[in-house]
């Protein structure tokens, strides 16, 4: 009997739990806009959005690149062509972003 009363008497003075990391994962995910839709969702699917946005750019840029190879000579490259180059690593940049965000 004394055992009992000795361990609920611990269990007392122990200090409270911290809430764990994932309570607030779920607590911060559960934002509801006014609207009522959850904000991690209209954010997911804006990103998509942008995604599919910047994947058509992206496929643009190549294929004007890709034309440009073939009009230009062996020995001959374009400063158009390396901004071309460098807008497509942005936009790819920008993509991969996004996909590790979510």
């Amino acid at each position: 009997m004394l055992l009992l009363v000795s361990a609920s008497l611990l269990r007392a003075q122990r200090p409270p739990r911290d809430p764990s990391p994932l309570d607030d994962d779920q607590n911060s995910t559960d934002v509801r806009l006014p609207n009522g839709k959850k904000q991690l969702d209209e954010i997911i699917k804006a990103d998509h959005e942008k995604n599919l946005a910047d994947a058509r750019d992206l496929t643009n840029l190549a294929r004007s690149f890709e034309e440009e190879l073939e009009k230009n000579e062996a020995f001959v490259f374009s400063l158009s062509s390396l901004k071309k180059l460098d807008d497509m690593e942005k936009l790819t940049k920008r993509i991969r972003a996004r996909l590790k965000r979510v």
